[in-house]
C-alpha cells in the first residue's frame, strides 16, 4: 500500500474488519426500538403512569421500575456503541473526536439515569438529585455531539447531505432542554401536565435522527456490492 492510500485510510473509516461499524450501525437501530417498546409496555403494566404528564424516569420509582432501568442500562451501552461506529464511519476532522466525545457523555447519562433512579414520596414518583445529573448529562451533551457531528459530515461527501438534519436535530433539542428542564419538569411550572408529552416531542425528534443517521452508517459500512 502507497503512502498516499495509507493516509487516505486514516482520514476515512476504519476498515469494517476492523472495527464493526456495520454492527454498530444496527446497535443504532436497536437502541430507540428498544427504548420506545418497554416504555410502551410499561405504561401498560402501571395504570398510574401517564405518557402525558408524566417523564419516562418516572416509570423507575415503581415496584417494577427495575424494567426501566434495564432499559437505560441495555439503550445507554447501544448509543454508545453506535457512537463509536459514528466516529469511525465518518471523515476525520481537526477536533472532531470533540463530538463523539460528547455523544458517548450522553451514552453515559443514560445509564446514569438508571443507577440514580427517581423514589417514590408520599406515593409520588420524585427526581433525585443524582438523576437530574444524568438528564442533564443526556439533554445537554447529546445535542452538542450531533451539532460537533455535523461540522465533520460537512466534509464528507458520503454524509454531507446529512449534515443541515443533523445540526438542526443538535438545535432543537438544545431549545427544548431547558423549556423542558425549566417550564415543565417542575411542579409549579406552567408545562408540567404536558412534561411527558414534551420529553416525547424530544425523543422523537432525537431518535427520529438516530435512526437516519445509523442506517446511512450502515449503507456506508457494507462493501459495495458488485
Amino acid at each position: 500500500m502507497s503512502i498516499d492510500s495509507r493516509s487516505a485510510t486514516s482520514r476515512n473509516s476504519v476498515d469494517p474488519v476492523t472495527v464493526p461499524v456495520a454492527a454498530l450501525a444496527i446497535a443504532g437501530m436497536a437502541g430507540p426500538l428498544v427504548f420506545t417498546t418497554l416504555v410502551i409496555l410499561q405504561g401498560l403494566l402501571q395504570p398510574e403512569y401517564s405518557h402525558v404528564s408524566q417523564p419516562v424516569s418516572a416509570l423507575t420509582a415503581w415496584p417494577a421500575g427495575w424494567i426501566q432501568r434495564l432499559n437505560f442500562y441495555v439503550v445507554g451501552a447501544l448509543m454508545a456503541a453506535f457512537a463509536v461506529g459514528l466516529n469511525y464511519g465518518v471523515r476525520r476532522s481537526a477536533r472532531g473526536f470533540v463530538g463523539f466525545a460528547l455523544l458517548a457523555l450522553g451514552s453515559i447519562g443514560i445509564v446514569l439515569a438508571g443507577v440514580f433512579p427517581w423514589v417514590l414520596r408520599n406515593g409520588v414518583p420524585t427526581e433525585t438529585p443524582q438523576h437530574v445529573v444524568g438528564a442533564v448529562m443526556v439533554f445537554a451533551l447529546t445535542p452538542l455531539g450531533l451539532i460537533f457531528f455535523s461540522r465533520r459530515m460537512k466534509d464528507d461527501p458520503k454524509w454531507s447531505g446529512l449534515a443541515t438534519y443533523t445540526l438542526l436535530t443538535g438545535i432543537v433539542m438544545a431549545v427544548l432542554f431547558p423549556v423542558m428542564g425549566g417550564l415543565a419538569i417542575p411542579e409549579t411550572g406552567p408545562l408540567h401536565p404536558w412534561a411527558g408529552l414534551l420529553q416525547r416531542v424530544i425523543c422523537v425528534v432525537w431518535f427520529s435522527c438516530i435512526l437516519v443517521l445509523a442506517v446511512r452508517l450502515r449503507s456506508v459500512a457494507l462493501p459495495e456490492q458488485s
